[in-house]
Formats: structure tokens, C-alpha cells, sequence
């Protein structure tokens, strides 16, 4: 029996995907697997049963991921269960910043209480007059589950679509809309088009990859939207470029200090993600993942150990073994095996970075093998499924 903890309060439509081998315990210490969506985990201490970890979402910032994979713990998200929440909120925003609703609005909230509100309305609305996006070049970077959401939904909508991402998977360019216009670099897209929307993640080549230089290649009143991360994108720099005319509209879903009071900035607090369909959808397939790695040993979306995966477990065992990537661990494996006399049935072997993971099927187990493999130097946890 595995047992499971929530950090946070978790979907019941995901939680009753548990098999008949899980159970619900109230102590983290004692859970073989947590489930998790906003609660920050870096100074936690893990228990020793804690092999597997899932976060409801995609992003994983509050998971100490290097300490996790030191420890032998596998960390999962949920990629693509939130993408049409995001790519709803990521049209709203497009349409809020090109028609000035939100300005409109606030302007009707100063002068509600007036008798001849209905006047002064038609005589002021003139003021918060937009644009509409029909026709208008919009530029999408980064094609993975949430922008190929966008950039289709943008193409529907009659807006010419270019899209950039030289890493875009090959299941992500099959569902891409043919009228999207590929190019290869971002800077095609800051020089091209009206309305800029960015979905990448944040890495050392994309941070703070709005900046004063890039700005000035946009054209002059570009709406630019960021539903990725907050740092994908310089503040100060955004700033000036407001005060300057060079950008319209700046939305973002991710509030800080200086744009929740930036002038002409939409602040959303980090809405993106924040519906029903999008929480029941991550729970949904955090739970999903959990129970094929623990009941099967296979990995599916993590982001600290390689994707394996060796089928439904058919012998007598399968031995998981989480390991450093370096010389030598295969050939110490299957010499462990041969000492002991097991025949190995399958063996899968992945590796990640300086991570690694091995999946061994065999037609018998002994204590004895399982504690020969332990004691070989990188490996990090062994974990025998019968």
C-alpha cells in the first residue's frame, strides 16, 4: 500500500484516479508520494519513504529539484493540463489591452453616481476608443502546449500569426495551425508585429528577454502580454518604454512591486491557470503520473529525471534504480545480477543531464541483490516492484 499527502488542497476529481493501492495520510513523513501545487517545499525535509513528488501546474520554482533528484525523488508536473485556462486569459488580455475595457471601466466607476451618467458616458467615451486585433500581426514566442493554443486560436480570430521556437516538439508542430507563419528568431517577431505574446520558460537565454534593446526593434504602440514568467521581462525597462509611447499595452499575470503600479500596465493576479477545468485537469494527470510510477516504475513529465518507460511490469520483478549519469553503472548492474544469479528480462536506461534512471526486469529477487546494488557508489535509491 502507498501512502499519499497533499500540501495543498488538491482536486477531488484528480484524488479519485488513486488506485486501490493508495490510502491518504495525514503526516507528510510518512508518505511515499505528495502531491502538491503552490506550497514552497525548499526547506522542507523529506521523509524516507518520499520517492515521488507531483505538482498540479508547470511550474515547479517552489521544489528544491537538485536536492530531489540527490535524494532519489523523481519530481513531476503537469504540462498542458492548465494550457486552454491560460490561452482563454491570454485572448482576454489581448482584447482588454487593444480596446482599453479595463481603462473604460474604471472611468464609469467615477462617475456612476452622477444623474446624467448616461450623457456624460456618450460623450466620453471617445477617450477609451481601441483598436480591433482582426488583421493585426501578432507574434507568438515559444510553441509548446499554451502557445500552439494561442497562436491557433489567433489565426481563427483573423490575425496574421508568426511563431517562433526552435525547440518546438514534433506533437506541438502536428497541431500548429498551418497559417502560422514560422520564423527562426525572436527578433523577427519584435520587429514584425503589433501585439508580442511570450510562453517560454525562464532560462538564462529568455530572462529579461524584453529589455531596452529589444524594445527598441518593436514597432511603436506594441502591446506585448506575458503569461509565462515574471522575468522574462525588464520592469524598468518596460517602464520607459510606456512613458515613451514605444509600447501601448503591457499585460502581465504576474504582479511585483513595480508593475502592479506601472502606468499603462493590466496587472492580472496571476489568473492564468486559475479555473475549474484547469485545476481538475492537473490533479488529474499529477495523480496519473504518481500511480504509474509507483504501481509500474515508469516516468512520465518530470523535470529533475529522464521520461522511461519499460511497460506494464510482466515478471516476477522490476528493480528501479535512480543513479548518477556516469561510466560504468550498466556494467555494474548486470554484474550485481549475474552474481546472484538472476536473469534479466528487460533493462531500460535513460539519462538526463547528470541524472539517470534504470529499469531492470527479473525473474526473481533477493534481499541480497537489492542491497549489492545500493552499495554501488552514484547510486542514489533502489526500489524493487513485485
Amino acid at each position: 500500500m502507498f501512502k499519499y499527502n497533499c500540501l495543498n488542497k488538491i482536486s477531488k476529481t484528480g484524488t479519485q484516479n488513486f488506485t486501490e493501492n493508495f490510502e491518504l495520510c495525514e503526516n507528510v513523513e510518512d508518505a511515499d508520494a505528495i502531491l502538491v501545487r503552490s506550497a514552497t517545499m525548499h526547506d522542507m525535509k523529506f521523509g524516507k519513504n518520499v520517492k515521488a513528488i507531483a505538482r498540479a501546474g508547470a511550474g515547479v520554482n517552489n521544489i528544491p529539484l537538485d536536492r530531489c533528484a540527490e535524494e532519489g525523488i523523481v519530481v513531476f508536473n503537469t504540462p498542458g493540463a492548465n494550457a486552454n485556462g491560460v490561452k482563454e486569459l491570454v485572448i482576454a488580455g489581448m482584447l482588454l489591452a487593444s480596446r482599453d475595457v479595463v481603462g473604460g471601466i474604471d472611468w464609469v466607476k467615477t462617475i456612476k453616481e452622477e444623474p446624467e451618467v448616461a450623457k456624460l458616458i456618450e460623450k466620453g467615451k471617445s477617450n477609451y476608443a481601441g483598436t480591433e486585433i482582426q488583421g493585426k500581426k501578432l507574434g507568438v514566442i515559444g510553441l509548446g502546449a499554451i502557445g500552439v493554443l494561442v497562436a491557433n486560436a489567433a489565426v481563427g480570430l483573423g490575425m496574421e500569426v508568426y511563431g517562433c521556437d526552435p525547440f518546438i516538439s514534433v506533437e506541438n508542430a502536428w497541431k500548429l495551425s498551418r497559417s502560422v507563419k514560422a520564423v527562426k528568431t525572436r527578433e523577427e517577431i519584435f520587429k514584425k508585429c503589433d501585439i508580442i505574446t511570450v510562453h517560454v520558460p525562464l532560462l538564462d537565454d529568455t530572462k529579461y528577454m524584453i529589455n531596452a534593446d529589444t524594445l527598441k526593434m518593436m514597432k511603436n504602440g506594441v502591446i506585448i502580454l506575458n503569461f509565462a514568467r515574471d522575468l522574462l521581462v525588464n520592469d524598468d525597462d518596460m517602464a520607459a518604454a510606456i512613458a515613451s509611447g514605444k509600447v501601448r499595452k503591457y499585460v502581465t499575470d504576474f504582479p511585483n512591486p513595480k508593475s502592479a503600479q506601472m502606468a499603462g500596465t493590466i496587472a492580472i493576479p496571476h489568473l492564468g491557470a486559475s479555473t475549474e477545468e484547469s485545476e481538475d485537469n492537473c490533479a488529474v494527470m499529477a495523480v496519473k503520473e504518481l500511480v504509474e510510477y509507483l504501481e509500474n516504475g515508469n516516468i512520465i513529465n518530470s523535470v529533475n529525471y529522464p521520461a522511461t518507460d519499460a511497460g506494464v511490469k510482466k515478471t516476477a520483478a522490476r528493480v528501479c534504480i535512480l543513479h548518477k549519469n556516469i561510466p560504468n553503472m550498466l556494467a555494474q548492474f548486470t554484474g550485481a545480477f549475474s552474481a546472484s544469479e538472476i536473469n534479466i528480462e528487460n533493462l531500460v536506461n535513460k539519462s538526463r543531464g547528470d541524472n539517470a534512471y534504470t529499469i531492470i526486469d527479473i525473474d526473481k529477487v533477493t534481499a541480497k541483490i537489492t542491497k549489492d546494488l545500493q552499495k554501488i557508489e552514484g547510486v542514489r535509491a533502489v526500489r524493487v516492484i513485485q
